[in-house]
């Protein structure tokens, strides 16, 4: 398998694959009728599935830090780049997230029968946002995905939830709303040290734990983080 996985060059375009791949099902999904949808959207989640099986083999699990990794210039006055990499628990983590991404369209066969194709156009943009989130390098681009994932959320919940899904999805929105507000100002003050310490503004994971911060800094710049996962 690893010479298999060698030979197509997999560890230099897996990572992209598996966030682009669900968002170009989208099209698909869109184009397919209401009979057929369910099944275009389960199947094009299977292969984004048997995709990210293969970092099983390709990661090595004797180095450590990041593997995979690529980077791209972005937005390169505020230090921005689309880079990605992959470590022993991201690893696990996007995996599981392909996994449950086929197995929640799946199950969701027998309990979607109005709106079908935005529903799975939403499911699909929430996977790659996901996997996105866990395979993300740099802060701005983490946070990008993250908010990526709110936005098919709130709408799945508020359209296809139970009784009280408006009141649900309004609450939703004002409490992630809120939490996104207070990881930004975190993050934007970790980039704000890594300025006055490095010399130039950057988003990446590598040059922020670099940063030398008091245990006052340390707990204040993390508040906003642990306050938006609670």
């Amino acid at each position: 398998m690893t010479a298999l996985l060698d030979f197509v060059s997999y560890s230099d375009w897996v990572l992209h694959t598996l966030i682009w791949m669900p968002i170009l099902g989208i099209v698909p999904v869109l184009l397919s009728n209401e009979q057929r949808v369910k099944h275009v959207a389960f199947w094009w989640s299977a292969v984004v599935l048997i995709l990210s099986l293969g970092l099983w083999w390709a990661f090595d699990p004797t180095v450590g830090g990041m593997q995979m990794e690529s980077a791209t210039p972005w937005i390169e006055s505020w230090g921005v780049n689309y880079s990605l990499g992959i470590d022993g628990i991201s690893l696990f983590m996007v995996m599981l997230t392909t996994f449950s991404a086929s197995i929640s369209i799946l199950a969701s066969f027998n309990y979607i029968q109005d709106r079908q194709r935005p529903f799975y156009a939403l499911m699909l943009i929430l996977e790659a946002g996901v996997v996105g989130v866990f395979l993300a390098t740099d802060l701005f681009l983490f946070y990008v995905f993250f908010e990526l994932t709110l936005v098919p959320m709130y709408f799945i919940v508020g359209i296809w939830g139970g009784a009280r899904r408006i009141y649900a999805a309004i609450k939703f929105f004002l409490y992630t709303a809120l939490g996104s507000l207070l990881m930004l100002v975190g993050i934007l003050y970790l980039v704000y040290r890594a300025k006055m310490f490095i010399g130039v503004p950057t988003f990446a994971y590598s040059d922020l734990l670099q940063i030398p911060l008091s245990g006052v800094e340390h707990s204040g710049s993390l508040v906003p983080l642990r306050l938006h996962f609670r």
